[in-house]
């Protein structure tokens, strides 16, 4: 690959070759499907098509929570979706989310089925449909969702920007880790300034806010993204790591950081979920090899 110095953008950018990287094989600057494969269906009422990444544990560790308040509607079936195969451009998942994203949501509680994609509308969506983790007055409503919506602007510049110049990509390119690092940096102490005076991200109360912010700056604040602790100096931001630790201590969180996991000890790889006692039997360390 030329050097970053010596890149002359041309007039008009053209996709000649795969860019390089740990994601070349499926980055394409097309939408649609490349082949035909259905979606499978389960038994509840929400069909959940997704991959155990900071985008999808919000997901499952909102429908744990659901169903940890009593929520039956919330019953759900977790389907893998293996990204780096492919499996998000089969025709069946881009008629649920067209583009091409985990996670994907069917809600086929009424007459007609609907689709939600995009993670933080999933959320909402859901904190909408059950009445819970989504305060109803103002001006606590309002703080909830500026910042559900600050993670959704935020975090491409933590896994996209950060993540990808940091771990992914094929050269290290000084300038682009260092613009990325200054802007994660800021962003973590942005949320370290907040949660210094607040319990929770939204004030006193857990709420979708956690659930989407979690996943992304609570496990950067935890060593587990990127091999990038020690670089960015996580163990700085105090606040932070009290609010992830607190939210660990959760059940259903560390049950949806589980669901469709497929890295890391295979006694926390729960590849599939289509029933709450699939958390005691059919973890990775249970099953028969290749599966």
């Amino acid at each position: 690959m030329t050097d970053s110095t010596e890149y002359v953008p041309p007039r008009v950018w053209t996709w000649s070759k795969p860019s390089g990287g740990t994601f070349a094989n499926i980055n394409r600057p097309v939408a649609g499907p490349t082949h035909e494969k259905e979606l499978p269906v389960g038994r509840h009422p929400l069909q959940l098509y997704s991959l155990g990444t900071p985008n999808g544990v919000k997901v499952t560790v909102m429908l744990e929570e659901l169903l940890a308040l009593g929520q039956r509607g919330a019953e759900y079936d977790a389907w893998l979706i293996r990204i780096n195969d492919g499996e998000q451009f089969g025709s069946g998942f881009v008629a649920v989310n067209p583009n091409s994203k985990i996670p994907a949501l069917l809600d086929r509680s009424g007459p007609a089925p609907i689709r939600i994609f995009e993670s933080g509308a999933i959320l909402l969506y859901l904190a909408e449909k059950f009445g819970s983790f989504l305060p109803e007055e103002q001006p606590a409503r309002a703080e909830c969702l500026s910042w559900l919506f600050w993670q959704i602007g935020s975090a491409p510049y933590l896994g996209g920007g950060f993540g990808h110049f940091y771990a992914y990509a094929p050269t290290k390119i000084e300038y682009a880790i260092d613009r990325f690092a200054m802007e994660v940096k800021r962003q973590l102490d942005v949320l370290d300034r907040r949660l210094a005076d607040h319990e929770y991200i939204a004030g006193s109360s857990y709420t979708i806010a956690d659930i989407a912010i979690f996943p992304w700056y609570g496990g950067l604040a935890k060593g587990w993204a990127y091999g990038a602790a020690e670089f960015l100096s996580v163990q700085d931001y105090r606040n932070v790591q009290r609010w992830a630790d607190r939210l660990l201590e959760r059940p259903a969180v560390q049950r949806g950081r589980m669901v469709n996991r497929t890295s890391g000890e295979p006694s926390t790889q729960l590849h599939e979920r289509h029933d709450a006692s699939d958390f005691a039997t059919k973890t990775a360390d249970k099953l028969p090899p290749g599966i």
